[in-house]
């Protein structure tokens, strides 16, 4: 009986031995040290300048801003087809198309303007219009947003004031952009760049949009929870972050020459995004059928309403969805009718070298008249008066031969401040305050030393 016992026992342990679970693949690494990222973003960021050019070109006399949207996200869906269609090293084929819907808000409308079809209230594009372009592109969750202010081309009566208040907000936006993304260095502030921003409105005597955020941006997210405040106010409070290497950040300006509060004015919302941390069961069954498309085809990343060929059904679906927080509206918001408002996005990269790099974003719509403008000259030794310490003369720099090289190569192509400052100095009346030349020109600067006391401490430390 006890050999028996034994036999058995040994079969039983047999049986139950088991083999050795396979060893899990490593996670895919997601970060700016992986070259198969920062790929996807440069490409991401090709296809946005390259639709936004597209899309700048069609802002003419006459146009249908809903003609604009469509194309512009029509040109986005077909120039990601073409790329990334093998599968990757996780064995799946790359997601990839629009990261944020194309918005042309024209005007006093300062954002988030993507018409329906159905949509008749809003008039073709007329010369002298003020129109804001903001889009995204995304390469596997990898995403490249900019956003850019453009003037249908065309004669409008303004007078010399007018002028110079659209001229103004136009180089306060592009001037706080430079220097947002200057600050942009690890070891600096959320704090720093909010306060920075203030002095270049203040400077140019504008006002920043209020309840406007920048976030910091991850694989398929957005609106990560780094944040910065485009204006501090006490209704709306962050926490204070700094910035490391390795992160992704999308600059974020809008300026006004009003209050810079804008409102809902009843214009239909059509862009929103799934609220991912929400659950509920929805009881109307078309609502369930439109909330599972959107998981389906936008499961974190804003999208239009146009994107939907039954029009009907998804504003009936949103409706439920909204109801009951599964979807993020964002809203059309605008100024005063009679104010100017100017828009800039660029998507920067904090490479774990310590380098910034601005990926997305063009420059000023004044571009190609202001390259054949000369430089005011400088004033003679001795003969400076209250007009020019205000400015600053700024050498000229060396400028690609045309906008297109932008799309390609992206914002690294020139040296973006000496150009900037370049084009707004050859825009009459506007004068760019030394004091932003000379904010802009410490930026780097205030960074480089933070960064070499932490080398040197760290050295030490050793």
């Amino acid at each position: 009986m006890a050999d028996k016992d034994y036999a058995s026992d040994s079969d039983e342990e047999q049986v139950q031995v088991e083999k050795e679970p396979e060893p899990e693949s490593p996670p895919e690494d997601t970060s700016l040290t992986n070259p198969d990222v920062i790929t996807k973003y440069q490409e991401a960021a090709k296809i946005a300048q390259g639709v936004l050019l597209d899309v700048v070109a069609r802002c003419v006399p006459d146009a249908k801003i809903v003609d604009i949207c469509r194309f512009g996200d029509e040109a986005i869906e077909s120039r990601v087809a073409n790329i990334f269609k093998n599968k990757g090293k996780n064995g799946k084929v790359a997601m990839k198309g629009i990261a944020f819907p194309v918005c042309v808000s024209v005007n006093d409308a300062v954002c988030h303007l993507s018409p329906l079809e159905s949509d008749t209230s809003f008039a073709p594009l007329a010369a002298g219009d003020m129109v804001k372009i903001d889009l995204g592109v995304h390469i596997d969750g990898f995403i490249a947003v900019v956003a850019h202010t453009v003037i249908v081309p065309g004669e409008k009566a303004l007078s010399e004031a007018e002028i110079a208040r659209r001229n103004n907000v136009i180089s306060a936006a592009y001037a706080a952009s430079e220097v947002a993304v200057r600050l942009l260095k690890p070891g600096n502030t959320n704090n720093q760049v909010t306060a920075a921003i203030k002095q270049v409105a203040d400077a140019f005597d504008v006002r920043p949009i209020s309840g406007t955020l920048m976030h910091q941006m991850k694989q398929y997210v957005i609106d990560g929870n780094k944040m910065i405040l485009l204006k501090e106010e006490p209704e709306h409070k962050i926490e204070t972050c700094t910035f490391e290497a390795g992160e992704v950040y999308a600059i974020d300006i809008a300026m006004s020459t009003g209050e810079g509060k804008p409102r809902e004015t009843g214009a239909r919302t059509t862009v929103y995004k799934r609220a991912v941390e929400k659950k509920y069961s929805l009881r109307n069954k078309s609502s369930r059928q439109f909330f599972n498309d959107v998981n389906k085809r936008f499961p974190t990343l804003p999208f239009s309403v146009r994107s939907f060929t039954d029009e009907t059904t998804a504003r009936l679906g949103i409706r439920e969805c909204v109801n009951h927080e599964l979807l993020m509206p964002y809203p059309v918001l605008n100024e005063r009718a009679d104010e100017f408002v100017s828009h800039v996005k660029v998507t920067v990269l904090l490479l774990p070298s310590g380098n910034t790099a601005q990926v997305t974003g063009l420059l000023p719509s004044t571009y190609l008249s202001a390259v054949s403008s000369p430089l005011p000259a400088a004033p003679a030794a001795g003969a400076e008066t209250a007009a020019s310490a205000a400015t600053a003369v700024v050498p000229a720099p060396v400028l690609p031969e045309s906008v297109e090289g932008l799309a390609t190569k992206g914002s690294a192509a020139f040296p973006v401040a000496n150009t900037l400052f370049y084009v707004l100095q050859s825009q009459r009346p506007v004068a760019v305050p030394a004091a932003i030349v000379d904010l802009i020109q410490q930026a780097p600067l205030e960074s480089k030393k933070k960064a070499n006391k932490k080398k040197k401490a760290a050295t030490e430390a050793k």
